[in-house]
């Protein structure tokens, strides 16, 4: 229900943007709406941090064990430092996070960003593949770009979590409701009934 909800709240706020993309190098494979937003939490993370985030959705097909930096080098000219950028090659079902100065690699999780990407694209559910895309890029970026900023100390305003607060904290509470009201159907007011009127018997 909670990764429905996330889906839901993405597929709102990939409709309400209509900016250009700059920090989104991408082949075709993200859509302009979801490269707006990229492109949003992308300009407030550099103008509050002076960290660059990116991200690189592309078609191209490496060698089995390809080196990602020897790949970037590619995008050298478009990508100005300090950088950390997340690579998508879904062709070769890679993603990877590179960053342009060692150091960089201490301002978020690995595995916890590339989990917000893989949890999508691996969803067994009908959207479609570009959907699929587009929230996969998107939450992993918000979330990059959120784990960079708390380790400078600030909030950004323009993230998933940020903008989207209040509607995932209503439905964790429904989601809690929901099992307890479970419980008391199936368990609770059976064993409730049995007790009462075991009691007059």
């Amino acid at each position: 229900m909670l990764h429905a909800a996330r889906v839901a709240l993405l597929a709102f706020l990939l409709s309400t943007f209509s900016l250009s993309a700059h920090y989104l190098i991408n082949d075709h494979l993200i859509s302009p709406k979801a490269g707006d937003v990229i492109e949003k939490i992308g300009t407030e993370l550099h103008r509050k941090t002076g960290i660059n985030a990116y991200v690189i959705a592309s078609n191209d097909r490496l060698a089995k064990r390809a080196n990602l930096y020897d790949y970037v080098k590619k995008y050298a000219k478009k990508l100005s430092e300090p950088w950390i950028t997340i690579v998508f090659l879904p062709n070769n079902k890679r993603i990877g996070i590179l960053v342009s100065k060692p150091e960089l690699k201490s301002f978020y999780r690995d595995g916890e960003v590339k989990k917000y990407a893989i949890d999508i694209l691996r969803s067994a559910d009908s959207n479609s593949r570009q959907s699929k895309y587009d929230v996969a890029m998107v939450q992993a970026y918000s979330e990059l770009a959120d784990e960079i900023a708390a380790k400078k100390g600030i909030t950004l305003k323009n993230t998933i979590k940020s903008r989207g607060h209040w509607f995932l904290t209503l439905i964790n509470w429904l989601v809690y409701l929901g099992a307890v009201l479970v419980f008391w159907v199936y368990f609770g007011r059976p064993l409730y009934r049995r007790i009462r009127y075991g009691k007059q018997q």
